[in-house]
């Protein structure tokens, strides 16, 4: 009953108040800007030249399932649920989103509630009172300060959308490219094991031919040290190995003496070169040039908000009010007022005029760095494209090597135990060749992680489907 009478006391009272200030209203609104919700922000940026190539295979959605590995995919999705790191990202944006909340509630009457009470004494009796009151306030947005204000917030909560499917993305490509450090590790360790059996068996043929008078002691010692090399590089692959397992644990959240459990031991094929698109669309899709984006939004919303800072501000209050000297007689007599505040700058120092430029040297600030992501996304297809483009024919030419070396190897091999070559030139072609063949691995797997780079620069947002930002 106390909250509905005021309600009625009150508006009846800022209804007239309001038919007073009506004329008044209607000439400054003529001249107050209204807020825009969107802004146009012209990039620095020619997006017009096309890509220096392009596939035929469009982008999936998740650009991991173009390896069609489900490993990978489960290893990503569990980092997705577990990574600290992707989860600090998302409390970001509800800050975010909190500070675009709590600048919309200016839009609305503030209203706070007063209860107070005294007591007199004296020689002949005393006396008390019984207050309780409520205050309203509310501030006219006459030139749009607030809506500025509300909308460079709400762009921020945008932009820490986008920097959370950034990071999202992010993550998701350094799962893959441990991943397949880790496959290339294990592909590592097999290989090395087969070449160290394969020099044990080559040790154990000297071996016998020395026995027999029918090589030098040298050759054998040069036998046994290229096996303990072979061997020391196993341990250090099988360290990598380790590492790897270790890294991956963290990124999917999970202590590292957890082991990473895996049935595929072989890399992948890579699909065929997907469809670049056009360098306008890749702008509007990658997240981090979004994020860039919203902030020269927000920047620009700024400016508006301290432009208006400079202008009179007209603030309406209210107040109901009732007093008594006994409980029951409390709510029989009610006060209430109304009032509106035309307030004006007229001296700060320049305070005012220093925001206003601040405000605009940061929006350039702004659109200067969403030319620079911009021209960084770029280059990073074009990096992609070029460097995917040149590893494949060094790995036809690596390939070519190997297959060249292994027969220049085993003619020498010949040779030598028919008496025409030396043991050196035998074991400098077999280690030539096992040289070649391990980097010939470490190629492809450069190959696969030149192609994690061409998803990622193109990838549009991935990631847990999370709540939309709130306006």
């Amino acid at each position: 009953m106390f909250l509905k009478t005021f309600t009625m006391v009150y508006f009846r009272l800022l209804h007239r108040v309001c038919e007073v200030a009506a004329c008044f209203l209607v000439s400054v609104i003529l001249f107050a800007g209204c807020a825009s919700k969107t802004v146009e922000v012209e990039s620095p940026v020619d997006t017009t030249d096309a890509f220096a190539k392009t596939g035929t295979i469009p982008m999936p959605e998740n650009w991991w399932e173009a390896f069609e590995d489900p490993e990978l995919d489960a290893l990503i999705r569990q980092a997705f649920d577990g990574n600290l790191n992707l989860q600090a990202s998302w409390e970001r944006l509800q800050a975010a989103q909190a500070v675009s909340r709590r600048e919309a509630a200016a839009f609305l009457p503030r209203l706070d509630g007063s209860a107070g009470g005294n007591a007199r004494g004296s020689n002949s009796g005393g006396s008390q009172t019984v207050e309780l009151g409520l205050a309203a306030s509310y501030e006219v947005d006459l030139w749009g300060r607030i809506q500025a204000d509300v909308d460079a917030e709400r762009f921020r909560a945008e932009a820490g959308r986008a920097d959370y499917e950034a990071t999202a993305l992010t993550l998701s490509a350094e799962v893959a490219l441990v991943w397949y450090r880790l496959l290339e590790a294990e592909s590592s360790l097999e290989l090395l094991e087969d070449q160290i059996e394969a020099n044990e068996k080559t040790l154990q043929s000297l071996m016998g031919r020395f026995r027999g008078g029918q090589v030098r002691s040298v050759d054998l010692l040069r036998q046994q040290q290229l096996l303990e090399a072979t061997r020391e590089r196993w341990i250090q692959a099988e360290s990598d190995r380790a590492v790897l397992e270790h890294q991956l644990s963290v990124l999917m959240g999970r202590p590292a003496q957890k082991e990473v459990g895996w049935t595929t031991h072989q890399l992948p094929s890579l699909a065929p070169l997907p469809q670049t698109g056009a360098p306008a669309d890749l702008v509007l899709r990658r997240p981090d040039i979004q994020s860039a984006l919203h902030q020269v939004e927000a920047s620009d919303r700024d400016v508006a908000a301290a432009i208006a800072d400079r202008y009179p501000r007209l603030n309406i209050t209210g107040s109901l009010s009732t007093a008594s000297q006994t409980a029951s007689q409390l709510f029989t007599t009610w006060m209430g007022t109304i009032a509106a505040e035309m307030v004006a700058p007229i001296i700060d120092g320049g305070r005012r005029k220093a925001e206003v430029q601040r405000t605009e040297a940061v929006k350039r600030q702004r659109v200067a760095e969403f030319g620079q992501a911009t021209l960084n996304a770029f280059r990073e297809v074009e990096d992609a494209l070029v460097r995917e483009e040149r590893q494949r024919e060094r790995i036809t030419n690596l390939s070519r090597q190997v297959e060249i070396q292994a027969q220049a190897h085993r003619k020498l091999q010949t040779e030598y135990f028919n008496g025409v070559s030396d043991f050196i030139d035998v074991l400098t072609a077999l280690t030539q060749t096992q040289r070649l063949r391990r980097d010939l691995l470490i190629a492809k797997r450069q190959l696969i992680e030149f192609r994690i780079s061409l998803y990622r620069s193109l990838a549009g947002p991935v990631g847990p489907e999370q709540a939309p930002v709130e306006p």
